[in-house]
C-alpha cells in the first residue's frame, strides 16, 4: 500500500456515517485554527530547506532523550556485574523482581499518560519527565537494600513511561507518513548508541576502586546528572507543536502544518473524546499491534536486562563482559537504520518485522542449544537476538500512521507501550535462579517468541489489506465531507478517505 492514505470523497465511512458534531469547534484541530487566523501564505518557503531545519532542531533532542532513557533503564544490566547484588545483599530472584518492578510501574503509569498527553503539551511533558527520571537515577546510587532499590526502579518506570508516547506524537506532528520511518529510526538509534556507550561506561566505572563509593554508584550519579541536563534542554528548546515553534517564521509554520495534512491524523486537539476510546476498544488492529509488541518485547526484555550476566556466565570477567556487550549496540544500530530507510522507501513494515524475526530466532537457537564451551557461537547468538529490538520502532511508526483521531491515537500509543511493559515483565521472569547458569527456559522463550511475533505481523498485514479492500469496494450512497475534513479529528474508522499502510 502506498504511504499516502488515498481515497475519494465519495467513499462511505467504515462506521457508516460522519459524526454529526464535526462542525463543533472542539473537533477542529488547533492547527487548522492557527492557519485560518494567520492566513495561507508560505508560498516562497522551500520544502526541503524547511524539513532540514526541522530535522536539526527536533530529531537530535528526541535522540538524546531516547539514548538516556535506554541507558538509565538498563544500568541494572551493567551494575549486576559490577558488585551491586553483593552491596545490596540481593539473593535468589531479587534482581529479576527489581527488573520486573520497573515495567510493572511503567505499565500502570501508561494509564494516566494517555489522558495527560491529551491535555498537556507533549514537549513540556516529555522534558519534565526526563528531568524527574534523571533525579531518580541519581538517587538510586543512595540505595542500600533490596527494598530501596525496588522503590527507585518503580519511580524510574513511572517517569520513563512518557518517552514512547511523547516521541511518537511529536514525530507524527512534524513529518509526513513517508518521512516518518527514517526519523523514528534515527531517534530510536539511541538504543544502539546506549548499548555501545553503556558497555564503555560500565568498563570505565569498574576501574574505580574508591573506598567510599563503589563504581556502580558513581555510574548512576554521573548518568543521572547527564539525564537531568538533557531533560532541561528538552523542556526549554523542544517545541510542543509547529504553531509554537520559535525557530520558525509564520510562513514556515503554515507550510509545516499544511504539508502533513495528508497524514489525516492531525497535530493537536485537547478535547478528550470517550467515543474514540470506545472505538479503540472495538478495533482489531490495536490488539494485533499489541500482540506483536508483546512477543517482541519478551526477547528484548531478556537481552536488555541479562545480556551482561549471560556473557559473564560464559566465563568472562565483569569488565570484559561489559565490553563484549557493545557489539549488541552495533547490531541494533544496523537493523534500525536499515529498516527505517527501507520502510520509508517501500512501506513494507510487516515484511521487516517478520524478516527481523529470522536472525532473532537463529540467535535464540544458538543461545539455547550450543554448549557452554562454544563461547564465540553463544556471543553471536546474543548479538543476533538484538535484531528484534527495531521491531518496536517499526510498530510505533505503524501505529502513528494507521490510527487517527487524537484521543484514539494518544491512548493507543499508551496501550501499545503497556504491551511493551508486559513483554518486559514476562521476559525477566523467565530467568529463575534455579535455572542458573545456563538459563535454558529463558533462551527457549526467546526462540519461540521470535517466530510468534513474525506470524502476528503477517496477520496484521492481511487485516489491513482486507480493510482497504472493503473501503474500495463500497458502493452505498456516499456522504460528503467538509473541505477541511483532514483537520476535524476524525478517526481512521470515521474518515472514508483514510487508507491503512502496511
Amino acid at each position: 500500500m502506498s504511504e499516502k492514505q488515498t481515497g475519494t470523497v465519495s467513499d462511505r465511512s467504515t462506521s457508516g456515517s460522519i459524526p454529526p458534531e464535526v462542525g463543533n469547534n472542539s473537533n477542529v484541530d488547533i492547527a487548522l485554527t492557527y492557519v485560518r487566523n494567520v492566513g495561507a501564505g508560505g508560498g516562497h518557503v522551500g520544502q526541503k530547506e524547511l524539513v532540514r531545519k526541522i530535522d536539526w532542531r527536533i530529531v537530535p533532542i528526541m535522540f538524546a532523550c531516547y539514548t538516556m532513557q535506554f541507558l538509565d533503564k538498563v544500568l541494572i544490566n551493567y551494575a549486576a556485574v559490577m558488585g551491586m547484588p553483593k552491596d545490596l545483599k540481593l539473593k535468589g530472584n531479587d534482581l529479576t523482581w527489581a527488573a520486573t518492578s520497573f515495567f510493572v510501574a511503567y505499565l500502570v503509569a501508561e494509564i494516566p499518560t494517555g489522558y495527560l498527553l491529551q491535555k498537556m503539551p507533549a514537549g513540556k511533558y516529555l522534558g519534565a519527565n526526563v528531568v524527574l527520571w534523571g533525579i531518580v537515577t541519581v538517587c538510586t546510587a543512595a540505595t542500600n537494600s533490596f527494598t530501596g532499590f525496588v522503590v527507585a526502579r518503580v519511580f524510574l518506570g513511572i517517569f520513563e513511561a512518557a518517552i514512547a508516547p511523547c516521541l511518537t506524537i511529536i514525530t507524527g506532528m512534524w513529518y509526513t507518513t513517508s518521512e516518518q520511518p527514517p526519523r523514528f529510526a534515527f531517534w530510536y538509534c539511541g538504543l544502539g548508541i546506549g548499548q555501545i556507550v553503556g558497555g564503555l561506561v560500565s568498563y570505565g566505572f569498574q576501574q574505580i576502586k574508591g573506598e567510599s563509593l563503589e563504581g556502580w554508584r558513581v555510574m548512576f550519579i554521573v548518568l543521572g546528572l547527564v539525564t537531568i541536563l538533557i531533560g532541561s534542554v528538552t523542556y526549554l528548546f523542544l517545541p510542543d507543536t509547529p504553531m509554537t515553534a520559535s525557530f520558525l517564521t509564520k510562513e514556515e509554520k503554515v507550510v509545516a502544518i499544511n504539508r502533513i495534512a495528508d497524514n489525516q491524523t492531525g497535530i493537536e486537539n485537547r478535547t478528550f473524546k470517550w467515543s474514540q476510546i470506545k472505538e479503540l476498544a472495538m478495533d482489531v488492529q490495536i490488539y494485533l499491534i499489541g500482540l506483536v509488541i508483546l512477543l517482541a518485547s519478551i526477547s528484548s526484555g531478556v537481552i536488555t536486562t541479562y545480556s551482561s550476566t549471560l556473557i559473564r556466565n560464559f566465563g568472562y570477567t565483569p569488565p570484559i563482559a561489559a565490553l563484549l556487550n557493545m557489539p549488541s549496540g552495533v547490531v541494533s544500530l544496523a537493523v534500525t537504520i536499515l529498516s527505517g530507510v527501507a520502510v520509508g522507501k517501500a512501506s513494507n513494515r510487516w515484511l521487516w518485522i517478520a524478516g527481523l524475526a529470522i536472525p532473532g530466532a537463529i540467535g535464540g537457537g544458538l543461545m539455547s542449544f550450543l554448549p557452554k564451551s562454544n563461547r564465540a557461537g553463544l556471543l553471536v547468538g546474543i548479538y543476533l537476538v538484538n535484531s528484534i529490538v527495531s521491531v518496536l520502532i517499526i510498530v510505533y511508526n505503524w501505529l502513528s500512521a494507521n490510527i487517527a483521531g487524537h484521543t484514539k491515537r494518544t491512548v493507543a500509543m499508551s496501550l501499545v507501550s503497556g504491551s511493551f511493559s508486559i513483554g518486559n515483565i514476562i521476559g525477566p521472569q523467565t530467568f529463575q535462579a534455579r535455572d542458573a547458569p545456563n538459563f535454558y527456559p529463558a533462551k527457549i522463550a526467546v526462540l519461540a517468541t521470535q517466530a510468534s511475533a513474525a506470524l502476528a505481523a503477517i496477520v496484521l498485514r492481511l487485516y489491513y489489506g482486507w480493510q482497504n479492500s472493503k473501503r474500495e469496494k463500497r458502493s452505498e450512497i456516499p456522504h460528503s465531507l467538509p473541505e477541511d475534513y483532514k483537520w476535524l479529528n476524525l478517526t481512521d474508522k470515521e474518515n472514508p478517505n483514510f487508507r491503512y499502510v502496511y
